[in-house]
């Protein structure tokens, strides 16, 4: 989904750059790969919605690609100009779901430090425990830089890191809908407990990595509770690969190490490889592999 008006140059604040504008810049450059200027905005920078400004200008207006946290109240849930960018985009809600690194950013840009550990429940210190070099270099970078032009080593990977980000909302989206199509549920009942697993098939032609998002989906559709397992195709062989769903104790997969059909299994016992196809088959070594048979 583009912008309600295709945008022609962008617009963000000057001075030290922050997670948040840097990267509503990055997705604004997937869509429309323009120059970025760092300066306070004109008036006439607002009311032109060719003119994208971001994280700065006290106004949010998506229809004229305005898009300012600043002014919102203290009491307001957080929300930065990455957030405005991606719901003008209609991919906001999506992020949500799929990047669970989005309300921690929301977080530390509205509130700080102090009260972005307190949300997540981990000493303040941690917060910046979890920095690395590459953010540190690349607000560095955005930051010295007053007007950043396409073809500059900056602007390219600023439009990478935005091309990814919709890629990867928009090809979860797909693969989900995917999951959705060809999965089912199986039923493996041990005594008086009924243990599940969530089966994906090979399909012609397959999704070039079959496992992603499984365990998403897993937890989209609710199935927590009741889901132990995952069986899907491997990418690697004409098998299938065999896996715990959030390492559940249940599934051992030590259990078949030595069954003639099983040419990996880890030692710790979450993971196993099989040459086997037939669903009965399958069904068997999730069995086995069920601790406390």
């Amino acid at each position: 989904m583009p912008f309600v008006v295709p945008i022609e140059r962008i617009v963000t604040h000057p001075g030290s750059a922050h997670k948040d504008e840097v990267l509503a810049c990055a997705v604004c450059l997937a869509v429309h790969p323009v120059v970025i200027e760092r300066r306070d905005p004109s008036m006439e920078d607002l009311e032109d919605p060719s003119v994208a400004v971001i994280d700065v200008g006290d106004r949010h207006e998506p229809e004229l690609n305005n898009f300012d946290h600043h002014q919102f109240p203290r009491e307001q849930a957080p929300t930065c100009s990455l957030s405005l960018v991606l719901r003008a985009l209609g991919k906001y809600e999506a992020a949500r779901r799929f990047c669970s690194w989005l309300e921690p950013t929301e977080w530390f840009d509205c509130r700080g430090p102090k009260e972005t550990a307190e949300f997540l429940g981990v000493p303040r210190e941690a917060i910046h425990q979890l920095n690395s070099p590459i953010d540190l270099t690349i607000l560095r970078r955005f930051a010295d830089q007053v007007r950043i032009e396409p073809g500059t080593t900056i602007h390219s990977l600023l439009t990478m890191i935005g091309e990814d980000l919709l890629g990867y909302i928009d090809g979860l989206q797909q693969k989900l809908a995917f999951i959705e199509k060809h999965s089912e549920i199986w039923e493996v009942v041990e005594g008086v407990q009924k243990r599940s697993v969530l089966f994906l098939p090979r399909t012609d032609p397959m999704p070039p990595e079959p496992s992603a998002g499984i365990g998403l989906f897993v937890e989209q559709a609710g199935l927590e509770g009741e889901v132990s397992g995952l069986v899907y195709p491997d990418r690697r062989g004409n098998g299938y690969g065999l896996s715990r769903f959030n390492d559940s104790p249940l599934l051992d997969f030590t259990r078949i190490r030595e069954e003639s059909d099983v040419h990996f299994a880890h030692a710790q016992g979450f993971v196993a490889k099989t040459s086997a196809t037939a669903e009965d088959r399958l069904k068997e070594l999730i069995r086995k592999s069920f601790a406390g048979r």
